[in-house]
């Protein structure tokens, strides 16, 4: 199994690195994470499928392996352009193959919009628990409204400066919110989501720029419906009643109902199902592929 490193420019400059676990001839699956993560944090969930699948990683503008660019750029619209663009000038370089955008979170919501805005450039989607907010006279937008507040004064306040990445696998550890990760879930994302400097490690993306995704979700107005996507598309929530998890999972629920989606809700999993249940995910994963 062959991995090659490279870097694509996007169509405003910013560099994104790519890595490539080579599988000649096999399903080209690309994958990226959601907000404030980076793509390394989910290796319990990906690592097991090079052995069946060609896979490209990459990690989102300003999060992980990538530089920081700053403001400029950092918002849905351009991150949509981002994955149509990595797309085309990775396939220039390895060859054209069929491709299927395995995304989670915000890289979901960017797919979903690059899907209905500019023609999806993957020939299928499998989207893990997209923070879908409904449109504002929906019994569910309060919910998801509150959750992205919520989420938004905590991203400005999070510690972003650590000695070791071991104090933020502690902060993981500890966290109500990352209890159900796998324990090598939260070391891996604890390395992956820093970076090493004179003074030590800092977050890869700054907690500003974070929040300002997490305000951004209530502005998109994006409730697509699965035939607005217009390629095959495999929705996948966390759980589906909201027992002990944020309210994404009753809200991709709603949606996949009133949008047509292939749906899979799986029950006592929260936003970060890849690392919680990485087999079950993978599953999923399997079995929407070998349909297309």
């Amino acid at each position: 199994m062959q991995l090659e490193t490279f870097e694509v420019e996007m169509n405003d400059g910013a560099p994104t690195v790519i890595r490539h676990h080579a599988k000649p001839g096999a399903l080209r699956l690309y994958i990226s994470h959601g907000n404030g993560f980076a793509v390394d944090g989910y290796r319990v969930f990906w690592e097991l499928l090079l052995d069946d699948f060609d896979v490209v990683l990459f990690d989102m503008r300003n999060h992980g392996m990538n530089p920081a660019t700053g403001a400029d750029g950092h918002h849905y619209e351009q991150m949509a352009r981002d994955l149509t663009t990595v797309h085309e000038k990775v396939e220039a370089r390895l060859g054209a193959s069929k491709t299927v955008g395995v995304f989670h979170s915000m890289t979901s919501r960017a797919a979903m919009k690059n899907a209905v805005e500019l023609g999806c450039p993957y020939d299928g989607l499998v989207l893990y628990d997209p923070p879908s907010v409904p449109p504002r006279d929906h019994p569910l937008f309060d919910a998801m409204r509150g959750f992205e507040l919520k989420l938004v004064s905590w991203a400005v306040e999070r510690p972003d400066r650590f000695s070791l990445p071991d104090e933020l696998e502690k902060i993981y550890s500890e966290a109500r919110a990352s209890a159900k990760w796998l324990p090598q879930a939260r070391a891996d994302m604890a390395k992956a989501v820093l970076k090493q400097d004179d003074d030590g490690y800092n977050l890869s993306c700054q907690r500003e720029l974070e929040a300002s995704i997490y305000l951004a979700a209530l502005t998109l107005n994006l409730w697509p419906s699965a035939s607005e996507l217009a390629v095959p598309t495999k929705l996948i929530g966390a759980d589906p009643e909201g027992r002990g998890g944020p309210p994404t999972g009753p809200a991709n629920c709603a949606l996949a109902k009133e949008g047509g989606y292939d749906y899979l809700g799986m029950e006592g999993v929260g936003h970060l199902l890849q690392i919680e249940k990485p087999e079950a995910c993978r599953e999923a994963l399997y079995e929407f592929v070998g349909t297309l």
